[in-house]
């Protein structure tokens, strides 16, 4: 199946967007962050208000598209010249293991084709991780990042450089 990116700026589609990280973010993260944290972070960075602020900092929301349905979302921001922050990368969990992945981040390296790529990524989520190595990402760093609430993200920034 061939996928598309289909850029989300309309009020609609950040309210879908919203209830897409919702849905993921509720069925993937409780085992690695815990549900209060779960919920704090959908509050403070996947309200489709906050979206919607995150919009008009910079950050271009993609829908990760089939033909009949969405399975995702993904958000790039610009860094420096040359340098794309992919701020969110994420697929619906039954739409997992299928390949999908790969076709999003090659659509991604596609806009940005000599462009360094960035990401961070939880520490504990090995399956993510093993992804971004598996597309060629490479760990430059260890982070973390103090979210408010008394939440720290404990993060790798990973590194792609065609």
């Amino acid at each position: 199946m061939k996928l598309i990116l289909v850029p989300a700026i309309s009020d609609t589609e950040l309210d879908e967007l919203a209830q897409l990280a919702a849905q993921i973010w509720s069925a993937y993260y409780p085992p690695i962050i815990g549900e209060e944290q779960v919920t704090y972070m959908l509050q403070k960075f996947y309200s489709a208000a906050v979206l919607l602020e995150q919009v008009k900092e910079g950050q271009r929301f993609y829908l990760v598209k089939s033909q009949t349905e969405i399975l995702g979302f993904v958000a790039l921001s610009s860094q420096e010249e040359l340098s794309v922050f992919i701020n969110k990368f994420y697929l619906k969990i039954g739409e997992q293991n299928k390949g999908y992945g790969e076709q999003v981040f090659d659509l991604i390296k596609e806009k940005h084709s000599h462009s360094k790529l960035t990401l961070t990524v939880n520490r504990q989520n090995y399956k993510a991780i093993n992804f971004y190595f598996k597309l060629g990402f490479k760990i430059q760093t260890v982070a973390d990042f103090d979210i408010g609430n008394g939440y720290v993200m404990n993060d790798f920034v990973m590194v792609f450089e065609s």
